[in-house]
């Protein structure tokens, strides 16, 4: 997700300075005090990205990161597509969130290493990195388009998608527990595709309401993050006053992270309880109320438990990579300046775009089961029948 970039509050002659050495903190800011100025603005670093080796590095682990992103995510797309058995809505679900995880590797995480390159191996950044250069043709400065206004957006936007899907695949899991005789008619697939086209609607007009409510926001890649962040437009060296639109983001995160947790909690106490009672069923302790093989279709079944634990692992997952993004936008609020700190906590959640697919291979064994035959398929010569 963006946030609040924690240098847009500095002074007019702090940021003149920053300009003059090899850190500066924020492009806007440099530009706004430097656009009397013809001079391109020197490459951008930070501590953890300085010098060759450092950009080398930080280079490879994008690349590969975007290797591990757009390979799982193809084969998880290819099983639920091929496998009968997937299509379901806690299916459809998962087609959703690996989307968005795909739409990372893809876009967000190329333009990084793209821009990272292009700094390394040229004196001057992309005309399009600079605000604001100078053209004698067309007469004064003129702005270059900005590819952030494309990637910021989607990246927050997947973001988004990638949390209100995990909300709804905890719903759908929690009918499935509490109400395990109504789940088929309360979870459909119509109902389940609807709400998936609402949370990826919603997700992303969520993302650009900054552009949308405010002409006070930009974005553009920041050196710190190494991604494309909301910046806002500084006046006098003071933040716009309607800055804390920003606080969308993060409360938004918080509300649907704090419902899945409820829900979670709820959904695992049901399961608890009924391991319990089985258990006293087993032992001979406690009759079977049901009357039999009546009561035991009030229950959850095997596989229903499986999913939810899985998804209750997926929700853990997703919680503890977006936890430093938390931390970082509450220390900006705050006051604090976390450059290098930024960039751990904008990777660290992009990475948990190929978590998903991991988790599925060591708990559902039908994505294994379906892995299996995807790569048999390709490797079997074709035969006169079909088998």
């Amino acid at each position: 997700m963006t946030a609040l970039l924690p240098n847009a509050s500095i002074p007019g002659s702090t940021t003149s300075l920053l300009v003059t050495t090899d850190c500066p903190f924020n492009l806007t800011a440099a530009a706004q005090a430097g656009q009397a100025s013809s001079h391109s603005l020197p490459p951008l670093c930070t501590v953890c990205c300085c010098g060759v080796l450092n950009r080398t590095l930080a280079v490879a682990f994008m690349v590969s990161l975007a290797f591990a992103i757009v390979i799982g995510n193809v084969v998880t797309l290819t099983v639920f597509v091929q496998t009968r058995q997937s299509r379901t809505p806690q299916g459809y679900l998962k087609v959703s969130l690996a989307i968005a995880d795909m739409m990372v590797g893809v876009l967000v995480v190329p333009f990084s290493v793209y821009t990272e390159i292009s700094l390394m191996v040229t004196s001057t950044p992309p005309i399009w990195y600079q605000a604001s250069v100078t053209s004698p043709t067309l007469g004064g400065l003129v702005s270059p388009w900005q590819p952030c206004m494309l990637i910021g957006p989607v990246f927050a936007g997947c973001t988004f998608v990638s949390i209100s899907t995990i909300f709804l695949m905890t719903l759908e899991r929690s009918v499935a527990i509490l109400w395990p005789l109504h789940k088929d008619a309360l979870v459909t697939r119509r109902r389940t595709l609807l709400l998936i086209l609402l949370s990826w609607a919603a997700s992303f007009l969520l993302a650009l309401a900054p552009l949308m409510f405010s002409s006070n926001f930009t974005l553009e890649y920041n050196e710190c993050s190494r991604m494309c962040n909301y910046t806002p437009l500084l006046f006098g060296g003071r933040l716009p006053p309607d800055a804390n639109i920003l606080l969308l983001f993060p409360a938004f995160d918080f509300t649907l992270l704090g419902g899945t947790l409820a829900v979670n909690i709820v959904s695992f106490t049901s399961i608890r309880r009924y391991t319990q009672r089985r258990k006293l069923l087993s032992e001979g302790s406690l009759s079977d109320g049901g009357g039999g093989g009546g009561g035991c279709s009030h229950r959850p079944s095997f596989s229903d438990i499986k999913a939810a634990k899985t998804i209750g692992i997926l929700t853990f997952a997703f919680t503890a990579s977006f936890s430093p993004i938390a931390v970082f936008v509450l220390g900006n609020v705050v006051g604090y300046t976390w450059c290098n700190f930024s960039f751990f906590a904008f990777w660290i959640l992009t990475g948990n775009s190929c978590c998903n697919v991991i988790i599925y291979s060591v708990r559902d064994h039908r994505f294994r089961k379906g892995v299996t035959l995807l790569f048999q398929r390709e490797q079997s010569p074709p035969h006169g029948e079909k088998t």
